[in-house]
Protein backbone atom coordinates (compact mmCIF):
# COMPACT_ATOMS: atom_id res chain seq x y z
CA UNK A 1 0.00 0.00 0.00
CA UNK A 2 1.49 3.32 -1.06
CA UNK A 3 -0.29 5.73 1.27
CA UNK A 4 -2.97 5.68 3.96
CA UNK A 5 -4.30 9.07 2.83
CA UNK A 6 -7.73 8.57 1.27
CA UNK A 7 -9.14 10.99 -1.25
CA UNK A 8 -12.71 12.22 -1.12
CA UNK A 9 -13.50 10.20 -4.25
CA UNK A 10 -12.22 6.99 -2.66
CA UNK A 11 -14.22 7.64 0.51
CA UNK A 12 -17.35 8.40 -1.49
CA UNK A 13 -16.87 5.16 -3.46
CA UNK A 14 -16.47 3.24 -0.19
CA UNK A 15 -19.62 4.87 1.18
CA UNK A 16 -21.55 3.88 -1.94
CA UNK A 17 -20.33 0.27 -1.69
CA UNK A 18 -21.35 0.04 1.96
CA UNK A 19 -24.76 1.57 1.22
CA UNK A 20 -25.31 -0.88 -1.63
CA UNK A 21 -24.35 -3.82 0.59
CA UNK A 22 -26.77 -2.58 3.25
CA UNK A 23 -29.52 -2.40 0.63
CA UNK A 24 -28.76 -5.97 -0.50
CA UNK A 25 -28.95 -7.19 3.09
CA UNK A 26 -32.23 -5.34 3.57
CA UNK A 27 -33.86 -7.09 0.60
CA UNK A 28 -32.58 -10.64 1.26
CA UNK A 29 -34.31 -13.13 3.55
CA UNK A 30 -33.18 -13.04 7.17
CA UNK A 31 -30.22 -15.23 8.09
CA UNK A 32 -30.42 -17.52 11.13
CA UNK A 33 -29.24 -16.41 14.59
CA UNK A 34 -30.08 -12.74 13.90
CA UNK A 35 -27.05 -12.37 11.59
CA UNK A 36 -28.82 -10.06 9.15
CA UNK A 37 -29.66 -7.50 11.83
CA UNK A 38 -26.09 -7.62 13.16
CA UNK A 39 -24.65 -7.14 9.65
CA UNK A 40 -26.97 -4.20 8.96
CA UNK A 41 -26.01 -2.60 12.26
CA UNK A 42 -22.33 -2.93 11.32
CA UNK A 43 -23.05 -1.44 7.89
CA UNK A 44 -24.78 1.56 9.47
CA UNK A 45 -21.79 2.08 11.78
CA UNK A 46 -19.41 1.86 8.79
CA UNK A 47 -21.54 4.40 6.89
CA UNK A 48 -21.40 6.76 9.85
CA UNK A 49 -17.60 6.43 10.08
CA UNK A 50 -17.10 7.07 6.37
CA UNK A 51 -19.45 10.06 6.55
CA UNK A 52 -17.43 11.44 9.46
CA UNK A 53 -14.17 10.97 7.52
CA UNK A 54 -15.69 12.81 4.56
CA UNK A 55 -16.74 15.70 6.81
CA UNK A 56 -13.29 15.89 8.39
CA UNK A 57 -11.66 16.11 4.97
CA UNK A 58 -13.67 19.24 4.22
CA UNK A 59 -12.14 20.99 7.22
CA UNK A 60 -8.81 22.77 6.92
CA UNK A 61 -6.00 21.69 9.24
CA UNK A 62 -6.32 25.00 11.08
CA UNK A 63 -10.01 24.37 11.72
CA UNK A 64 -9.23 20.89 13.03
CA UNK A 65 -6.70 22.38 15.46
CA UNK A 66 -9.25 24.96 16.56
CA UNK A 67 -8.38 27.33 19.37
CA UNK A 68 -5.34 25.29 20.42
CA UNK A 69 -3.37 26.35 17.34
CA UNK A 70 -1.15 28.89 19.08
CA UNK A 71 -0.51 26.99 22.29
CA UNK A 72 2.89 25.68 21.20
CA UNK A 73 3.94 29.14 20.00
CA UNK A 74 2.78 30.58 23.29
CA UNK A 75 4.85 28.09 25.27
CA UNK A 76 7.90 28.55 23.08
CA UNK A 77 7.96 32.36 22.86
CA UNK A 78 6.22 33.40 26.06
CA UNK A 79 4.03 36.39 26.89
CA UNK A 80 6.70 38.95 26.00
CA UNK A 81 6.38 37.98 22.32
CA UNK A 82 2.68 38.83 22.34
CA UNK A 83 3.34 42.13 24.13
CA UNK A 84 5.78 43.12 21.40
CA UNK A 85 3.27 42.16 18.71
CA UNK A 86 0.52 44.22 20.33
CA UNK A 87 2.86 47.22 20.72
CA UNK A 88 3.88 46.95 17.06
CA UNK A 89 0.24 46.97 16.00
CA UNK A 90 -0.51 50.04 18.10
CA UNK A 91 2.37 52.04 16.63
CA UNK A 92 1.93 50.58 13.11
CA UNK A 93 5.45 49.26 13.37
CA UNK A 94 4.72 45.70 12.35
CA UNK A 95 6.62 43.65 9.86
CA UNK A 96 10.20 42.55 9.61
CA UNK A 97 12.77 44.74 11.38
CA UNK A 98 14.98 46.82 9.09
CA UNK A 99 18.55 45.75 8.50
CA UNK A 100 21.12 47.62 10.51
CA UNK A 101 23.80 49.34 8.41
CA UNK A 102 27.24 48.44 9.64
Amino acid sequence: MKSCHLTAHALQALKNLIAETDLILETTPNLPQNRTACCRENMRAALALVGDLLNQQRMTPAAVMGHKGGSMTSRRLGPEHYRKMAAARKTRAGGRPRKQAE
